[in-house]
C-alpha cells in the first residue's frame, strides 16, 4: 500500500513540473516572437516613410522648410545681439511658425494674416481700454477692465457663429480675444504692459514673415493647383471604376464579393475617394481664395467652379454607386442572358470612360474640350442597346405567367403562415411554470425548440421571397434591367458634367481647342492624395 500511496503523491507533482515546463516555453516563444517585431520594426518605419515621400515629394521638401524656418527663428534665442534687443518674447516667433506655417500658400497666407491682423486689432484695442481707465481711479479701473473684458469676449465669440466669419476668419478671432484679454487684464498689474505688447507684435511679424518667405518662395505649393489636381483625379477615378465596374459585370468567371472584401476592390477605391472629397474640396478651395493671381497671364482662381463640378461628379459618382451594387445583388441574371447585352453594354461604358477621360484631359491641359466630345460613336453605342434589349421581348415582357410558378410562390408562402400558427399553438403558459418545477423543465426544452423554429422560419421566409421572385417569368432580365437602366443613366448625367466643364474653361480663361491636340486617355499618373497633405488647424497657442 506504501508504495501505491507515494505514487499516487508523485503523479499531482509530476504534473505540475509539466505545466511549470509548458509555461515557461510559452512565455520563451512569445519573447522570441517580441524580439522578432522589435527587430523587423526600423524596416518598417523605414519603408512607411520611403513610400509616404515616394508617392508625394512635396512632403519632404516641406518638412525641410519647416526644418529650416524652426533653425532661423531659434537664433533670436542663440545669438547673444538678437537675444537683447527682444528678450523672452522671441519665444512667440517660435510658436508663430509652428502654428502659421502650413503646407500650402494658401493656408499659411490664412493663418498667418489671420494672426497679425487678429493681434494689432487687439492690441489697439486694449491700448485704448488702458487710456480711458489710467483717467480714473483704482476701482473703477478694475470694473471698467471686467466689464470691457466681458463685452469684448462676449461679442467676438458670438460673431464666431456667422458662417462666413467662422469660414474665413475664426483663427483671428480667436488670436483677438487671446491677445486682448492678456493685455488688458494684465495691464492692471503689470506697469510695461505696452513694451510687452509691442515686443510680442515684432516676433509676431518676424515668425509670420518668415513663415511667407519660406512658402512664398521656396518650392512654393498652391492650393488652387491641388484642387485642379485632385479634379482631374477624381474624373480619372470614375472613369476606372466604370471600366472595371462593367468588365467585372461580364466576367464569365465571377466570383462574389464579400462585404469584408469591399473595402480593398479598386472599384470601391475609385469612387469612394470622389465621394469623400467634398470637405478636403472646400478646404483647398478656401486657402485658394487667399492666395495671389500667380498664373501666367494672373487670372483669378474660380475656386467656386471646381466646387460646383465637384458636387456634380459625386451625383454621377452615386449611379456609379449603384451600379456596383449590381455586382452584390442577392438575385443575378444568368450568364446567358448577361452574354446577350456583353457587347453593347461593354461598348457603351468604353465610350462613357472615354468621355470622362478626355475631359480629365482637357482640365490637365488647361484647354477647351472638344465639341464634338460627346461623338456619334456613344450615339450608336446606345442605340445598339436599344436595338438589343427589344430584340428580347419576353425576356422582359413576358406574355403571361406561368402557372406552376405561382403556385410555388403560393405554397412557400402557405408554408411560412403555417409554420407561424404552430408557433402561436406552442406557447406555454407562464403561470404554470412558476407554480411546477416539472413544468419549468419542459417550458426550457420547448424554449429551445422554438428557438431553433424561429430560424428555420427565417430561412423559409428567405427562400419563399427569392422563390416568388425567380417564379416570374421575366425574374431572369430583372437584374441586367436595372444595369443597363443605370448605364443610360450615366449617358444623360454626362451632358452636367460637360456644361460645367465648359463653365470652368470660360471662367478659368483655357486655351482654346484645336484639332490638332492629341487627348491621352490611357496614360497612368501617380494619384497624389491631397487630403493628407492638410494638418488639422488650431485654434490657438
Amino acid at each position: 500500500m506504501c508504495p501505491k500511496v507515494h505514487a499516487d503523491t508523485e503523479m499531482p507533482m509530476a504534473r505540475t513540473g509539466d505545466h511549470s515546463t509548458k509555461t515557461n516555453g510559452d512565455w520563451g516563444k512569445r519573447i522570441q516572437k517580441f524580439a522578432q517585431k522589435v527587430e523587423r520594426c526600423p524596416g518598417l518605419v523605414w519603408q512607411k516613410m520611403w513610400k509616404l515621400g515616394r508617392d508625394d515629394p512635396r512632403r519632404v521638401i516641406h518638412s525641410l522648410k519647416v526644418g529650416i524656418s524652426l533653425t532661423l527663428v531659434s537664433l533670436l534665442f542663440l545669438m547673444d545681439s538678437l537675444f537683447k534687443g527682444i528678450g523672452q518674447n522671441a519665444i512667440w516667433a517660435v510658436m508663430t511658425v509652428v502654428l502659421v506655417l502650413e503646407f500650402t500658400v494658401g493656408a499659411t497666407l490664412c493663418k498667418g494674416l489671420n494672426r497679425g491682423f487678429g493681434t494689432l486689432l487687439a492690441g489697439s484695442l486694449a491700448f485704448l481700454m488702458e487710456y480711458i481707465a489710467d483717467e480714473s481711479g483704482q476701482i473703477f479701473r478694475a470694473i471698467f477692465i471686467g466689464a470691457a473684458v466681458f463685452l469684448i469676449g462676449a461679442t467676438a465669440t458670438y460673431t464666431r457663429f456667422f458662417p462666413f466669419i467662422k469660414k474665413n476668419y475664426d483663427y483671428g478671432v480667436v488670436i483677438f480675444l487671446l491677445t486682448f484679454n492678456l493685455i488688458t487684464v494684465s495691464s492692471y498689474r503689470v506697469e510695461s504692459v505696452l513694451k510687452i505688447a509691442l515686443e510680442r507684435l515684432y516676433t509676431i511679424a518676424i515668425g509670420c514673415g518668415l513663415c511667407l518667405i519660406m512658402t512664398l518662395l521656396i518650392f512654393p505649393n498652391w492650393s488652387g493647383q491641388d484642387l485642379h489636381n485632385s479634379t482631374v483625379s477624381k474624373l480619372e477615378r470614375l472613369a476606372k471604376s466604370i471600366e472595371a465596374c462593367v468588365k467585372e459585370y461580364f466576367n464569365e468567371n465571377n466570383i462574389e464579393i464579400n462585404e469584408d472584401e469591399s473595402s480593398e476592390d479598386p472599384i470601391y477605391e475609385g469612387y469612394k475617394a470622389v465621394l469623400d472629397s467634398k470637405s478636403t474640396d472646400e478646404t483647398l478651395a478656401l486657402h485658394a481664395s487667399w492666395e495671389p493671381r500667380h498664373s501666367r497671364y494672373c487670372h483669378k482662381f474660380p475656386s467656386q467652379q471646381y466646387l460646383k463640378l465637384g458636387a456634380v461628379l459625386r451625383h454621377f459618382c452615386y449611379t456609379v454607386v449603384a451600379l456596383h451594387g449590381c455586382l452584390q445583388t442577392e438575385i443575378q441574371a444568368p450568364q446567358s442572358v448577361r452574354a446577350l447585352f456583353k457587347d453593347p453594354c461593354i461598348r457603351l461604358a468604353g465610350e462613357v470612360t472615354k468621355v470622362l477621360m478626355e475631359l480629365a484631359d482637357s482640365i490637365r491641359k488647361r484647354c477647351h474640350c472638344s465639341p464634338e466630345i460627346l461623338s456619334d460613336h456613344l450615339q450608336e453605342a446606345l442605340k445598339d442597346l436599344n436595338t438589343a434589349i427589344t430584340s428580347q421581348p419576353r425576356l422582359f415582357f413576358g406574355s403571361k405567367i406561368n402557372q406552376d410558378s405561382n403556385m410555388l410562390a403560393v405554397a412557400a408562402a402557405a408554408a411560412a403562415h403555417a409554420s407561424q400558427e404552430h408557433q402561436k399553438d406552442s406557447k406555454v403558459s407562464l403561470s404554470g411554470v412558476k407554480a411546477d418545477p416539472s413544468t419549468l423543465l419542459e417550458w426550457k426544452n420547448r424554449r429551445v425548440s422554438e428557438q431553433s423554429k424561429e430560424a428555420e422560419l427565417k430561412l423559409l421566409r428567405r427562400l419563399s421571397s427569392k422563390i416568388a421572385i425567380t417564379s416570374l417569368e421575366f425574374s431572369e432580365a430583372l437584374p441586367f434591367a436595372a444595369f443597363a437602366s443605370l448605364l443610360v443613366e450615366m449617358v444623360a448625367k454626362l451632358d452636367h458634367i460637360i456644361e460645367e466643364v465648359e463653365e470652368l474653361g470660360r471662367k478659368a480663361c483655357f486655351k482654346e481647342y484645336k484639332h490638332c491636340d492629341q487627348i491621352v486617355v490611357t496614360s497612368e499618373r501617380p494619384q497624389i492624395i491631397v487630403d493628407q497633405n492638410n494638418f488639422p488647424s488650431h485654434g490657438a497657442e
